[in-house]
């Protein structure tokens, strides 16, 4: 009988290509984990899927000598007994519903962008997976209560916020765009990023860089930045985070369709087209060969080996943080989204979800303070915080009074009749993948 401390690892959404070909990788690669008695469960509804990455966790096992046991299920209240992280990422057809999310709004006259995080589409967005995230967060609240999960499914703070309120589970969301920001930064100083210091925080996807300085030295090169961003006309940063640089004088999520979500007149800097719409796509010349649809398949059937991009890791903090708390490592996060009950962005409401750095070491997850945020960019947090809180109270009540409401707060929408109408067009159109309003 093994004397190791027992560890328990589940993944929600395992049957994923991407992600959980990553959450894979990474966990079984995690040489800090290898000396507890450690069990991977993979869960996902399709079970092909499911048994296509189960296939994919043996070879990674085999690749990287990891002693951890795999084992995989359709029914997650069969994996959550006992569980010690639950690391998820779900939805439900994704692509089309996202489509309708974009397309509706615009046809009806709001101008927003993406339709993925913020906007009028964020609001439908959020409930359809409110709908798959809220059930599972109560199961890990009855079957493994001391469990901490990890959540990357979008609308992350939406996400976590719904959690928060409306379950029991502990929870933290995990997003990677604060990498774009400090990869971005570098580039534009021309400085490796190890030698940078940087501090981000905020809301996911409308955080700012609060800090960046010389590691070494101390030297704040915040100055030098803006001014790259905005003299150098070689410096590529697209012109909405530009913008915002220029006027509000702080750096950012370096992407127009990600901060543009929040904003009422983002489209001015966008085209209008939905990035992963036919109109973004090349059409596929006649006889040319198209992509092949399953990778996994070449792996499993041993046509391929385990190769360098098989066992590629994915750069996400969960397994990092797992590590750090089980490990008492201390090792530093650079963004979770928690809520902000410790006041870790000052000037947003206790009430919010905020994406601010952490320290991972056995005490848990312990989110970092960074100070106020520029006050017109807390300006413009606090309403979305408003639009999120009647948004997951509507859900809870079942009330499409309370969803108008949220609609009438976005920066977005300039018409109330546009807006009823949006609200009824979508839960018509969705209504199978919705709970009933009334």
């Amino acid at each position: 009988m093994s004397d190791k401390k027992k560890l328990k690892i589940v993944v929600i959404g395992a049957g994923s290509k991407s992600f959980g070909r990553g959450a894979i990788a990474d966990t079984l690669g995690c040489e800090e984990l290898w000396p507890r008695d450690c069990t991977l469960s993979l869960v996902d509804i399709d079970e092909q899927a499911l048994g296509r990455m189960y296939g994919i966790a043996k070879l990674l096992k085999e690749h990287y000598g990891s002693p951890m046991a795999i084992e995989r299920t359709t029914e997650r209240t069969e994996a959550l007994p006992g569980a010690d992280y639950v690391i998820m990422a779900v939805t439900v057809r994704r692509y089309p519903l996202w489509e309708q999310d974009y397309r509706v709004p615009m046809a009806l006259g709001f101008r927003h962008v993406l339709g993925e995080n913020g906007g009028p589409g964020a609001l439908f967005h959020a409930l359809r997976n409110f709908e798959i995230v809220v059930p599972i967060c109560e199961d890990v609240a009855r079957l493994c209560p001391h469990a901490l999960v990890l959540n990357f499914t979008n609308p992350e703070g939406r996400i976590v916020m719904a959690i928060d309120r409306l379950t029991g589970a502990k929870c933290a969301g995990l997003c990677h765009g604060c990498f774009s920001c400090f990869r971005r930064t570098a580039e534009i100083l021309g400085r490796p990023r190890e030698e940078l210091d940087m501090v981000t925080g905020g809301l996911n996807h409308f955080f700012w860089l609060l800090k960046v300085a010389d590691r070494e030295t101390g030297e704040d090169l915040y100055p030098e930045l803006r001014r790259r961003i905005l003299s150098d006309r070689d410096v590529e940063v697209p012109p909405l985070v530009r913008k915002m640089v220029e006027v509000f004088d702080h750096f950012t999520y370096p992407s127009d369709d990600h901060i543009g979500e929040y904003l009422a007149w983002a489209h001015e800097f966008t085209d209008g087209r939905w990035k992963y719409g036919q109109e973004c796509r090349r059409v596929q010349p006649p006889g040319e060969e198209p992509e092949p649809e399953d990778w996994t398949e070449p792996y499993l059937s041993g046509k391929k080996k385990v190769d360098k991009w098989l066992a590629r890791r994915s750069g996400e903090l969960s397994v990092g943080i797992i590590a750090g708390i089980e490990r008492d490592l201390g090792t530093w996060q650079p963004a979770v989204n928690v809520p902000n009950d410790g006041l870790y962005v000052e000037n947003l409401p206790k009430s919010a979800v905020v994406e601010v750095p952490a320290i991972a070491n056995a005490e848990g997850l312990q989110p970092q303070a960074v100070g106020p945020i520029p006050e017109p960019l807390a300006a413009i947090s606090r309403t979305q915080v408003t639009i999120q809180e009647l948004l997951v109270e509507g859900y809870r009540q079942r009330s499409r009074k309370l969803l108008l409401q949220a609609l009438l707060l976005d920066p977005v929408i300039d018409s109330v009749r546009q807006a009823e109408r949006l609200l009824s067009v979508m839960l018509e159109l969705q209504g199978e993948f919705l709970p009933g309003f009334e």
